[in-house]
């Protein structure tokens, strides 16, 4: 049940963020529970394999571009999905960030341990 209320958390945050920023579109409440799941399993799959080859780059910068590689997982997935629109990389990578302080500051707010 946590699982699909946290699910929910995400997609709420994911329909707020074009009431934030002009360059991202979420069609309808629909198209954005599709898009957070979508974004969930790439962040589960995908993400590990690109954190672990970028490793060095990481590193480098003191952990900042694990920030490049989530703006670029969101906008993957905003061209993946229908309905879904991000302009470019660069209003991923603020969208991404807006995304998980929003989700973050939702999920502390409702759910309790």
């Amino acid at each position: 049940m946590r699982l699909l209320f946290t699910w929910l958390i995400n997609a709420v945050a994911l329909f707020a963020l074009p009431y934030l920023m002009k360059t991202v579109y979420v069609q309808d409440f629909a198209v954005a529970l599709i898009a957070a799941l979508v974004l969930s399993l790439v962040n589960t799959l995908i993400r590990p394999i690109l954190v672990l080859l970028t490793l060095p780059n990481t590193i480098i910068t003191v952990g900042l571009f694990i920030f490049v590689i989530n703006g670029f997982m969101f906008w993957l997935v905003a061209n993946f999905i229908g309905g879904f629109y991000v302009a470019s990389f660069g209003s991923a990578f603020i969208a991404a960030i807006l995304y998980s302080l929003i989700s973050w500051a939702l999920s502390s707010l409702l759910l309790k341990k």
